[in-house]
């Protein structure tokens, strides 16, 4: 008993000696000396579990990279916020000594009327803004991406931009994004987290995979989440073509709602069979019948345009393949992909792994890749894709609220060539700590 009753008393030091040797998991080093170079963030809120918060995040606090804290060589110089609602850039910027910048020239220019920071994060999420009889929010990212170029165009200089999710709601002005950037010649990035974010499995199909259709099952607001699903079929859906091929345009789109979506299904416009591996990857999945689950699911009045039972977005490419994603609100809370490939005797199927808030790590691994395109002007995949995936979006949109007609898509005769390696995050995000 002498014995235990010294172990204890020992033991009892343990938290005050352990709090002394705090780790980066619960309570990160300070960047040790200032980041090489300056990058300027614009944002339409930024407010606690933000994507403003989660991305420009990473820069300001470091993140995880193995068992090692690591910090970007880029530091955060200033931050522009339109909304101030719920505003942590002030206290952010007592804490990291940044610059808050009452408009986007300014966060570029850092008070002296020219261009002075190395690159720009534009990240338009969240925020009070309308929506449209489509069911489109109102993100004015193409209007941040105009205020941006004209700053370039005084200074005579450029540097990469990095646009989160998809580059506008109106694919006009994501086209205008996208020729603005060719011409001037500065990186443009942009796009969902899905395409990076980890697989379960780790499914890479090769380039020049001979898929014969695919099917991606989603869920979520309609517009808000329809461009990760879309996002996500893409990124699988691009590597049918062999390497350096670049016909990955899209001929026309049909936005399906309720119970004519089920018929599609029925008249064999998407395929039960690839559904059945979709869901099965889905962790979330309901028990019971998907029609009744669908039909019984209340979207919330918050998403802005409630719609009725199931969605899906039809995709005919202009090489004649097709593919469907399917959101499944009240039968599934993931995204998953399923597709056939020619000669395989079963679909392959895999889930877009989110690990959850208040992390939300997802976000971390397109930060990740922000990172490395911020330093080298080199986005890991073209911004075309997203380029084609918001212009299906729109076109899907336009569809449903018009009797769900099959739309024609001639200015999505969009090329650009799949990276050789999808850039998904490998091996397991949660690590013991060694």
């Amino acid at each position: 008993m002498s014995t235990r009753r010294a172990f204890l008393a020992s033991a009892a030091l343990l938290p005050s000696a352990l709090a002394a040797q705090p780790g980066p998991r619960t309570r990160p080093p300070k960047r040790p000396r200032p980041a090489e170079k300056k990058v300027a963030v614009v944002a339409s809120v930024y407010w606690y579990l933000s994507h403003a918060y989660h991305i420009a995040g990473r820069f300001l606090d470091g993140y995880m990279v193995g068992d090692a804290h690591h910090f970007p060589d880029f530091g955060v110089a200033s931050c522009y916020v339109e909304q101030p609602t719920r505003n942590l850039a002030p206290e952010l910027a007592r804490e990291h000594g940044f610059r808050l910048a009452p408009t986007i020239e300014d966060a570029l220019t850092l008070g002296t009327g020219r261009l002075a920071v190395d690159a720009v994060l534009l990240i338009c999420e969240h925020g009070d803004y309308p929506y449209n009889a489509r069911g489109q929010k109102l993100y004015p990212r193409h209007d941040y991406f105009q205020q941006i170029v004209r700053v370039f165009e005084r200074s005579g200089k450029t540097v990469p931009v990095f646009c989160d999710k998809h580059l506008s709601y109106d694919r006009a002005k994501a086209a205008d994004m996208v020729a603005t950037a060719k011409k001037m010649g500065f990186g443009l990035m942009a796009g969902s987290s899905l395409p990076v974010t980890w697989r379960r499995p780790e499914l890479e199909l090769p380039l020049g995979s001979k898929l014969t259709d695919a099917l991606l099952v989603s869920r979520g607001e309609l517009e808000i989440y329809g461009i990760h699903a879309l996002e996500a079929l893409q990124c699988m859906a691009e590597r049918r073509l062999p390497a350096g091929a670049t016909e990955q345009g899209v001929a026309a789109v049909t936005g399906l709602q309720g119970d004519a979506v089920w018929k599609a299904g029925d008249d064999g416009l998407w395929s039960w069979e690839l559904l059945e591996h979709a869901v099965g990857r889905c962790p979330s999945r309901n028990a019971g019948d998907i029609r009744a689950n669908c039909r019984r699911f209340q979207r919330p009045a918050a998403w802005g345009h409630v719609v009725p039972g199931p969605i899906a977005f039809h995709v005919e490419y202009r090489d004649g393949f097709k593919a469907t994603v399917l959101q499944l609100d009240g039968h599934v809370a993931d995204e998953a992909f399923a597709g056939r490939i020619a000669g395989q005797p079963r679909p392959v199927s895999t889930l877009f792994y989110l690990p959850p808030p208040p992390g939300a790590a997802f976000l971390e691994a397109l930060a990740s890749h922000a990172e490395r395109f911020v330093a080298t002007g080199r986005p890991p995949y073209p911004a075309e894709r997203t380029q084609l995936t918001g212009g299906v979006l729109d076109y899907a949109l336009e569809s449903r609220a018009t009797g769900s007609r099959r739309l024609e898509t001639p200015d999505l005769a969009i090329r650009y060539a799949a990276p050789a390696d999808s850039g998904f995050m490998r091996g397991e995000y949660v690590r013991p700590v060694n």
